[in-house]
């Protein structure tokens, strides 16, 4: 096996034959590759617990980065791999580090639908209100993408910010309203949304609503 392909072998979660090779030089467990992403990258992007633990016992650095600043745990959040996050968290990773897009990993684990490690992010710190360059927050991403479970857990929260507006001036509820997301849309009007703040463009979330979701929330404010 040559060196490139090592990053594979630890994606494709092969134990062993990352082990071998690391025998063969430690060194390959802090070397990059062209996207600047170690083994560990790869491992945790994988799934593999195992061997996640192993490459952070032979020195990889929990919280390095890859080209576009995503960690090994952006990466297993992305990816929904819940025992990967939760031994990461454990071994210090920063659950509010961003990438060079301003995107943490629960903006990514919200956008995916990864209900379970949106909780345990939550439940260990990760900033609710956190938004990334385009002034987007998870709640925002979930509520784009019509991820109503997710956007149930967020809107349980207290600390939870129900109106605060993207880079277009648009709130969550703009967004479900303008996809047509009539669950997250009305989940968030209850939530004390309000139904008449204006986007850039002047436009408000009833602006946006198809006929039948602007009946429906406006039911609901009465």
């Amino acid at each position: 096996m040559s060196i490139g392909s090592v990053y594979e072998t630890a994606y494709k979660g092969d134990f062993n034959q990352v082990k071998v090779k690391i025998d063969q030089n430690a060194s390959l467990a802090k070397t990059p590759d062209s996207n600047g992403r170690l083994l560990l990258h790869w491992a945790a992007l994988g799934g593999n617990e195992n061997l996640v633990d192993y490459l952070i016992n032979c020195g990889s650095n929990v919280d390095a980065v890859d080209d576009t600043s995503a960690t090994p745990l952006i990466l297993a959040s992305s990816a929904g791999r819940y025992e990967v996050v939760r031994l990461l968290i454990g071994k210090g990773a920063n659950v509010n580090h961003k990438t060079n897009r301003g995107q943490s990993s629960l903006h990514y684990a919200c956008s995916k639908g990864h209900l379970e490690v949106t909780k345990l992010l939550l439940e260990t710190g990760a900033n609710i209100n956190e938004s990334d360059v385009l002034g987007a927050t998870p709640l925002h991403r979930a509520a784009t993408q019509g991820r109503n479970n997710i956007v149930e857990l967020i809107l349980s929260r207290s600390d939870v910010k129900v109106d605060l507006c993207d880079s277009t001036g648009s709130t969550a509820l703009h967004l479900a309203c303008e996809e047509d997301r009539e669950a997250t849309a009305s989940m968030l009007v209850r939530s004390g949304s309000k139904v008449d703040n204006k986007n850039k463009e002047g436009k408000t979330p009833l602006d946006l609503c198809s006929v039948k979701l602007r009946k429906i929330l406006t039911e609901l404010l009465f």
